[in-house]
């Protein structure tokens, strides 16, 4: 008599089923429309595409997309660590009113978050009226970008060290303080090692949300070719000219640098995790 083999009760349904799921919805709402965008910008020979790409409005519009975005992730992930730290580690009256605020990005449309934003930082704004007296200007300046990018990329930094940092043990800290490191010495050789990979993932998800942003941006930004003008509104201004192969060109050749970069910070967070240990 053989025995038989006990019956194994899953809770998803089996790899067959639950892989062809997975890649028709790969399929249908990620690969098939990405296809298309390449196939679409394909209708435009090499040199078009390079003569399109070097143009010194798009080459501007690409420095501007980037370059912003990249530094409002970098100041991000300052803030963002500094914001977490403070919902983590103390306990002050309106906590959980920040908390909460923390999310408002999230689920405020984008483009009354970029209308509330040129009201505060335009020149006649209650934050934008005392800076113009100083000399800077916020609104309709790739400063107003920066801004703009800031308020859209916290909280996914906020959100993605928050979590780690209250799993942390303090025991740790607690044992670097009684052998004598200073508060600083202890921070940068206990607690940032583990924070760091969630700090750079944060930054890339800031970094991604700030390359395409629109709406917030569209309004505050000004959009002066050469000075304030972002990738996402050329793509804009190619579909309303009905020139879909440019506007293919545009939106392929920022997914390859997006996606690039992200790659980049990814491989970066794996080694640093590798080397902590986690």
């Amino acid at each position: 008599m053989f025995a038989s083999r006990p019956t194994v009760h899953r809770v998803l349904p089996g790899f067959g089923l639950t892989l062809g799921l997975t890649l028709f919805y790969l399929s249908a709402i990620l690969l098939l429309p990405l296809l298309a965008l390449f196939v679409r910008a394909s209708g435009m020979g090499p040199a078009q595409m390079a003569a399109l790409l070097m143009t010194p409005r798009v080459a501007s519009a690409f420095r501007v997309s980037f370059g912003v975005a990249f530094a409002a992730a970098l100041l991000d992930s300052v803030i963002g660590l500094l914001l977490a730290w403070i919902l983590v580690r103390y306990r002050f009256p309106g906590r959980r009113l920040l908390d909460a605020i923390i999310d408002l990005p999230f689920a405020l449309p984008t483009a009354v978050g970029g209308i509330a934003l040129t009201t505060l930082y335009a020149d006649t704004g209650w934050i934008g009226a005392p800076l113009a007296a100083l000399g800077v200007r916020v609104a309709f300046t790739p400063l107003g970008i920066f801004v703009a990018l800031l308020f859209v990329g916290l909280p996914y930094v906020v959100r993605t060290v928050q979590p780690v940092l209250a799993d942390l043990d303090r025991e740790a800290e607690e044992a670097a303080l009684t052998l004598g490191a200073g508060g600083f010495e202890t921070f940068r050789r206990v607690v940032l090692p583990p924070l760091f990979p969630a700090i750079l993932t944060g930054q890339a998800l800031a970094f991604a949300r700030g390359v395409g942003e629109y709406g917030s941006v569209i309004f505050i930004a000004g959009n002066m070719p050469g000075v304030s003008e972002i990738v996402p509104l050329l793509i804009v201004v190619r579909l309303e000219q009905f020139d879909y192969a440019g506007a293919s060109v545009l939106a392929g050749s920022m997914l390859v640098i997006s996606f690039g970069s992200l790659l980049v910070i990814n491989l970066l967070q794996h080694w640093t995790r590798r080397r902590h240990g986690h």
